[in-house]
């Protein structure tokens, strides 16, 4: 199954809380991304983000963490586009490091958030699979049949 997949460096700027905190919101403007990509694979088009029916936030994101947000579909209706979205810590930087620019890469990367959603393409807007829909399903058109 393809997944499509962002990473990006929380800066200064995306912190909103004391002490670095990012919001939790950054999150679902990764996941929109990742989603995002993945109808333009399946349909030729953005979409359009229907709604998130779960939002899990696991563990905090602080500026300076790069974070791999990545996503796959998990159904595929008429119109709908139902995804898995999970973001993920992968590196961060070293508190009290000799350097104040230390950073380590996570042995374990850190869940920090998960969710799942729906996208709506409509039909107007279908232009095709940009890939073969069996690379974007995957085992759940196999378990579809």
């Amino acid at each position: 199954m393809r997944k499509a997949m962002i990473r990006l460096r929380m800066s200064e700027h995306d912190a909103h809380y004391g002490g670095g905190l990012v919001n939790g919101a950054r999150m679902l403007d990764l996941f929109g991304d990742v989603a995002t990509e993945l109808l333009i694979l399946s349909d030729g088009d953005e979409g359009l983000f229907r709604t998130y029916e779960h939002i899990d936030f696991l563990a905090p994101v602080y500026a300076g963490d790069y974070i791999e947000a990545v996503g796959w579909f998990t159904r595929m209706g008429k119109t709908s586009r139902e995804f898995k979205l999970e973001a993920w810590k992968v590196i961060r930087p070293v508190a009290g490091a000799e350097s104040p620019s230390a950073c380590e890469v996570l042995a374990e990367p850190i869940l920090v958030a998960q969710a799942t959603g729906i996208c709506v393409v409509p039909k107007e807007c279908q232009r095709g699979a940009q890939v073969p829909v069996e690379e974007l399903m995957g085992d759940f058109l196999a378990e579809a049949q």
